[in-house]
């Protein structure tokens, strides 16, 4: 007995002296995390801040120069003047509209990448720009439309059949639908409507003098009515997606680990491919296939967030935004005389973060 006490003793206290070191290393790691959500919040509202600055510029700019006062009595006493107009009738509506597309493709391409694990997934490679092209020149060649507010449905229907069409195809087979056969489905539907649309434009000139506006990717010309059109296709993809962060963070974790985490994989893979066509079908089908933005900005938000979605989100949303409506005011003003498309503007700053992206030694991982 002797023998044994100093010993039991001995045991209770290290005992004793391992809780310590794992409370004390428990509070290390939670008051860690709270300053990494912190700085990640903090960030958010910083780029929140950024984009307010980004709308008020998008308003108050222009090609036609219009004193900031004007501006301002236009926002809140309209007179129905010629400058007042120019803010309340095109400016206005455009800038709205870029906040939404931008906010739409940015989570569109978050979106697409955690889906296909994939990080150079775009609305591109699922077939989407695609279809809607398609489906705008069909609207044109075959029934004669020749408005945006007229074929913007048909961008819209082609954009969510190309996607059903591309899920359909890779979803056949024992494994379903697997990352590598969406893609897969996705890059050989794009070549095969792609090869249709290329086909029209050799044989009809009035086609493609009509679509080509469209298809690089711009604002202008979309008044409110394309905006109350699209908006709640958009603000329910964006609603959607953004509670699709933790499922995601689980299929991250691998299927098998995620289905005994008691993950529902089928059904947020579906959730995700419905929000994707919500969000790219209607930012598609009002702006045109603007490049870059969906394929770029989820690297950005990851290299400040991490690879945790429930940050990448809403971090790819606001500064997507903050890129289309900044690029779209960039390109009133660069020229001496007229505009620059959004799509070449968003391309030409793109191209160059994306390499330099690529480059890096360290790329945040999806």
């Amino acid at each position: 007995m002797t023998l044994e006490r100093p010993s039991t003793v001995a045991f209770e206290d290290g005992d004793a002296d391992d809780a310590t070191v794992a409370e004390a290393a428990l509070k290390r790691r939670t008051t860690a995390h709270a300053r990494v959500h912190l700085l990640r919040a903090g960030g958010l509202l910083a780029a929140l801040g950024v984009l307010v600055l980004c709308v008020l510029l998008s308003i108050a700019v222009g090609a036609k120069s219009i004193p900031i006062g004007t501006v301002w009595n236009a926002l809140w006493g309209f007179d129905a003047s010629y400058d007042h107009s120019v803010i309340i009738d095109l400016r206005l509506p455009r800038t709205v509209l870029g906040l939404f597309v931008g906010a739409s493709l940015g989570l569109a391409g978050a979106l697409m990448q955690a889906l296909t694990r994939n990080p150079l997934a775009d609305p591109g490679i699922l077939g989407i720009n695609a279809g809607a092209s398609a489906a705008v020149v069909t609207a044109i060649f075959a029934f004669g439309l020749t408005s945006v507010n007229a074929y913007v449905w048909f961008a819209f229907a082609g954009a969510g059949a190309a996607a059903v069409l591309v899920y359909f195809l890779g979803s056949r087979g024992r494994t379903g639908a697997t990352p590598v056969r969406l893609a897969l489905a996705g890059t050989a539907v794009a070549a095969v409507l792609q090869g249709l649309v290329y086909g029209v434009f050799v044989v009809d000139d009035f086609v493609f003098d009509q679509v080509r506006f469209w298809q690089v990717g711009s604002l202008v010309g979309r008044d409110l009515d394309i905006f109350l059109k699209i908006v709640p296709f958009l603000a329910a993809g964006i609603a959607v997606a953004l509670l699709l962060g933790p499922a995601l963070n689980a299929i991250a974790l691998g299927e098998d680990l995620a289905a005994a985490l008691g993950a529902h994989i089928n059904r947020t893979r579906t959730a995700t491919a419905v929000a994707i066509v919500l969000l790219c079908g209607g930012a598609t089908a009002a702006a045109g296939p603007i490049a870059f933005v969906g394929l770029t900005v989820p690297h950005v938000a990851r290299a400040v967030t991490g690879p945790d979605q429930r940050w990448v989100l809403p971090y790819s949303a606001v500064l997507a935004a903050i890129l289309l409506v900044g690029a779209d005011t960039l390109g009133r003003v660069v020229l001496p005389n007229g505009e620059l498309e959004v799509g070449i503007v968003t391309a030409l700053i793109g191209a160059p973060v994306f390499i330099a992206l690529v480059r890096r030694k360290r790329m945040a991982q999806l």
